[in-house]
């Protein structure tokens, strides 16, 4: 569990969404009507939160799947509670069959390859360990 805390001050009602839809690897925002003390995330191999004041998150898709997230007050009451689905961006996705197995590009502005399941084996692993390449750099 992923929890980030900020300075607040109690509210009381806790507002339940409907769920959030997330793109892979896209930022949504997320207004509250409470003053956010701290935040709470199912499971942060799926999305990410960053806190941008008491009122404002940003959620970020990281991985295909189903988390929630929920924010407490000062008092420790929920104010926010909320499942986010992080899905595909499929509008510019084009998937090529060669020989009985599926390629996925990515095509804006050009075609690059990407992932997605059901992808060609050495194909989705290729696209994996690039991604575990291009994150170990830009974590150090």
């Amino acid at each position: 569990m992923c929890t980030l805390s900020v300075v607040a001050i109690g509210l009381g009602q806790a507002a339940i969404a409907g769920p959030l839809s997330v793109e892979l690897n896209k930022t949504i925002p997320v207004h509250l009507r409470g003053t956010a003390a701290s935040v709470v995330l199912g499971s942060p191999s799926i999305a990410d939160v960053a806190v941008h004041d008491e009122n404002l998150l940003f959620v970020t898709g990281k991985s295909f799947g189903t988390t929630n997230l929920l924010v407490f007050d000062k008092a420790g009451r929920q104010i926010y509670s909320s499942n986010i689905v992080v899905v595909a961006d499929e509008a510019n996705l084009v998937t090529v069959n060669r020989s009985g197995s599926n390629f996925t590009y990515d095509c804006v502005p050009n075609c690059r390859p990407t992932i997605s399941v059901g992808d060609d084996s050495g194909h989705f692993d290729e696209q994996i360990q690039q991604r575990i390449g291009v994150k170990q750099i830009t974590d150090d």
